[in-house]
Formats: C-alpha cells, sequence, structure tokens
C-alpha cells in the first residue's frame, strides 16, 4: 500500500517537472541557459576586451 503511495506522488511530482520544464513561458529561460557555453564574452578563456 505504502509503496503504491510513493510511486503515485513521485509520478505527479516527475509529471509536473515536466509539465514546467515545457511549458513556453519558460523557454527563453531555457534558450539562454542553452546559449551560455557558446557565449565567448563570458569564457575565462576568451582575451580580454581592448580598453578605450
Amino acid at each position: 500500500m505504502t509503496s503504491g503511495i510513493v510511486t503515485a506522488v513521485l509520478l505527479v511530482l516527475f509529471l509536473g517537472g515536466w509539465i514546467w520544464a515545457w511549458s513556453p513561458k519558460r523557454r527563453a529561460d531555457f534558450d539562454a541557459a542553452a546559449r551560455l557555453p557558446l557565449d565567448d564574452a563570458t569564457s575565462p578563456h576568451a582575451p580580454p576586451e581592448p580598453r578605450a
């Protein structure tokens, strides 16, 4: 009985997280996070920008 309740709660939590992650409101945040590794401006190995 207890294992069934735990399974149901975990399933609901998983589905809630899945809906949260794939909601259209989160798309801009996830797109920005996906571009972080490709952003040379924040790379520690990028050459320093020249000062004016």
